[in-house]
């Protein structure tokens, strides 16, 4: 019987909450749009409906948790 090579599963948690965009940039939701939207501006839950690239410092992290997505 061959060896099986070891492969990293997907982390679940990081692939439903980043995407990797052709570039290979990694975008993410940002903060604050679920509840007390209330007391907020339209124009600021305007904003926090675009999402955002993540920092340079975090891709790594995250690409490490997702596998087969680069």
């Amino acid at each position: 019987m061959p060896k099986s090579i070891a492969r990293s599963k997907t982390r679940k948690s990081v692939a439903k909450r980043f995407k990797i965009t052709g570039s290979g940039k990694i975008v993410r939701n940002k903060a604050s749009r679920r509840h007390l939207l209330a007391s907020k501006s339209a124009n600021k839950k305007r904003h926090m409906a675009k999402s955002a690239v993540v920092d340079v410092t975090d891709e790594d992290r995250i690409k490490a948790c997702l596998p087969f997505s680069h």
